[in-house]
């Protein structure tokens, strides 16, 4: 019988302590429930342990293959270039690794579930649906794809559960901001809004989302505000991330490629056409972190592993 791959999960980090740990007693818990391979998780900046470590713990188990799965909501540069830039270093240190590379988590029917639930948890039981705006809220970035597939979650979110909407704001490097969105919910009529974070685990960003939302709604006492909690470790995000690894070993993945500005000159980005993808230093990883550098190697999600 083939020994099944390990499973490497991939992290962005935080330097919030307690995202962080969360990140870590996620991992565990995976290796708790699949006792039957080796189960790791890095992050690629700001938390330890670095990816090149939990590589290195695998590879010290006598791992020689690993499925890799980033737990991240969007296929942002992270996802596509940063992480496959990683995993490539280290195939460099540790020859003989083979490895296959999965998709992000979201959209998801599960993950929405949980979503509907953080909503209902932060609601009055009293209030109609249809008299309460949503107003999700991403991490953001600079690649105009990974905001886009907020936007799609947030009308996947509203589709068929009766919410008069779900608007999208973003809480760093694009617009709209949270009182930008907040402004654009009253203006559309809202007198009661929910703002609901787009994320995994509690950290600084999510923080910063309930404190401006908070401020905002401190000025606009008309507006009924309130905040509901991040994603966190549910049962549904564990099964999410196994079905993501399953997909990754028997799968045939293909990462949208349709709007992604490494590979298309979208307005604004016609800079980003072809650059070649690096690894992030991380100041706990000590290989040698010239390694693994894609010069030359274009768009490095077309990678095939």
């Amino acid at each position: 019988m083939t020994t099944p791959p390990a499973l490497l999960i991939a992290g962005h980090g935080t330097r919030d302590q307690a995202g962080a740990e969360a990140f870590r007693d996620f991992v565990r818990e995976l290796g708790r429930r699949h006792p039957e391979l080796p189960v790791a998780g890095g992050f690629i900046e700001l938390s330890p342990p670095p990816l090149g470590e939990a590589v290195a713990e695998l590879v010290e188990r006598g791992v020689r293959r690993f499925a890799a799965v980033p737990l991240m909501l969007v296929s942002a540069g992270h996802a596509k270039g940063d992480i496959p830039a990683a995993l490539s270093r280290e195939r460099e240190r540790h020859p003989g690794i083979t490895y296959t590379y999965g998709r992000p988590l979201g959209p998801h029917p599960a993950l929405l579930r949980v979503l509907e639930r953080r909503l209902a948890e932060a609601v009055d039981p009293s209030w109609d649906p249809a008299e309460v705006t949503v107003l999700l809220v991403g991490r953001g970035s600079t690649d105009p794809d990974a905001n886009a597939e907020v936007f799609k979650a947030a009308r996947l979110l509203w589709e068929g559960r009766g919410y008069a909407a779900v608007e999208t704001a973003f809480v760093s490097l694009a617009k709209p901001d949270v009182p930008d969105g907040l402004d654009r919910c009253v203006r559309l009529g809202a007198r009661r809004v929910v703002v609901l974070p787009y994320f995994l685990f509690t950290g600084i960003l999510p923080d910063r989302v309930r404190h401006q939302s908070e401020e905002w709604a401190a000025a606009h006492p008309q507006t009924e505000v309130r905040s509901a909690d991040v994603v966190g470790p549910e049962p549904e995000l564990l099964d999410l991330v196994w079905e993501r690894y399953e997909e990754a070993v028997e799968g045939d993945l293909r990462m949208n490629c349709d709007s992604c500005v490494y590979r298309i000159a979208l307005p604004g980005f016609e800079d980003k056409v072809g650059l070649p993808q690096q690894p992030h230093f991380h100041p706990d990883d000590d290989g040698d972190h010239h390694h693994g550098h894609h010069h030359g190697h274009g768009h490095a999600h077309s990678h095939a592993h």
